[in-house]
């Protein structure tokens, strides 16, 4: 049954993703190569760093999510540097190949269970981690709406009109905002754990509910950081109007099961920002390559080495247990023949 499930929503992914790249083709095909060309070129260096060091935070962030799940758990002695390898490679996978196998509990399996882990705590510590960035898109998701709640009249052709309304909209960000809130209650006064269907959330420890409500929020917001930066001045809707349209794009690609939210994420993005020219298209469109270029394709190079590497090491480790007889040790040492050997053992009697 559940590989019926997975293979039903592999199709709905590329279903979404068909419908998608054909929506956005009627958007784009007027462009050519040389505006997005030229459009790359104007966007200055430093905010190309600004990009790259937002997309280091979002990294960052995003491996405190295991540190923050491993606290939960009270596993220490694990180092900063593996978990931090361990965060980046599964998050490299899963945003791009989607919400499969190797969207989490695959890779964190593998590479836990050789820290000592079982799988009960893996699994554990994947639907934490999951949690955590659920708890901080419904955190700032709330706060955008509730601060500029005219923010979903930019989706007013993919919307019902209900929703687009600013009042409506607003009431939507506070009951976000009170989700997050009736959490924070739970944690500080040890509700009893909040059982939904088969889903059941235990509330942690403040300390770690603390952690939780700063890195979630600041993953999304080095994320967002990286097409605001490379955005154009004369473009740029600032950063909160970024943020949400950022949120709402980035939130229905992952609904939508689409292997690394490719078409759906730039669909909804490009409707956001209500561009009215050909000339404004080619701009954000090198935007969001740059976003997809720092923080989905090269992650994604580095996190295959580094899983080649680590199951090249486990192989190896694995082979040499496996070795009954491994090889005797040389009775003459490198660079020693045995008349000198034959001596210092003559000394050694006397």
């Amino acid at each position: 049954m559940k590989k019926v499930s997975e293979i039903f929503w592999g199709l709905i992914g590329l279903v979404a993703v068909a419908a998608s790249c054909y929506l956005l083709w009627g958007k784009l095909k007027d462009q050519s190569w040389a505006d997005i060309e030229a459009a790359f070129l104007a966007i200055p260096p430093h905010h190309v760093l600004f990009a790259a060091l937002s997309t280091l935070v979002a990294y960052a962030a995003l491996a405190w999510y295991d540190r923050i799940a491993l606290l939960h758990l009270g596993v220490r002695g694990i180092s900063w540097m593996f978990v931090s390898v361990c965060s980046f490679t599964t998050y490299a996978l899963s945003h791009n190949i989607g919400a499969s196998v190797f969207s989490g509990a695959l890779v964190r399996y593998r590479a836990y269970t050789a820290k000592g882990l079982s799988a009960a705590q893996v699994a554990v510590l994947v639907a934490l981690c999951s949690f955590t960035f659920g708890l901080g898109t419904i955190l700032l998701g709330g706060f955008v709406l509730v601060y500029d709640p005219g923010l979903l009249a930019r989706l007013d052709s993919l919307l019902p009109a209900a929703l687009t309304n600013p009042h409506t909209a607003r009431l939507v960000g506070f009951a976000l905002l009170a989700f997050v809130a009736l959490y924070v209650l739970g944690s500080v006064l040890r509700f009893r754990p909040l059982t939904i269907r088969k889903f059941k959330v235990e509330y942690p420890r403040p300390q770690i509910m603390v952690r939780q409500l700063i890195a979630a929020p600041l993953e999304l917001l080095g994320a967002a950081g990286i097409i605001y930066f490379a955005l154009p001045d004369s473009l740029n809707p600032g950063f909160i109007a970024v943020l949400g349209i950022f949120l709402a794009s980035f939130s229905v690609a992952l609904a939508s099961h689409a292997p690394g939210g490719l078409g759906v994420f730039e669909l909804v993005f490009f409707t956001a920002m209500q561009l009215q020219t050909d000339a404004e298209k080619a701009p954000v469109l090198a935007a969001l390559l740059i976003f997809r270029l720092f923080y989905l394709l090269i992650p994604f190079a580095i996190a295959i080495v580094v899983v080649v590497l680590f199951e090249r090491s486990r192989l190896s480790q694995a082979l040499h247990k496996a070795d009954p007889n491994p090889p005797e040790p040389p009775l003459v040492a490198p660079g020693l023949d045995n008349h000198v050997i034959e001596k210092r053992l003559e000394k050694k009697a006397v």
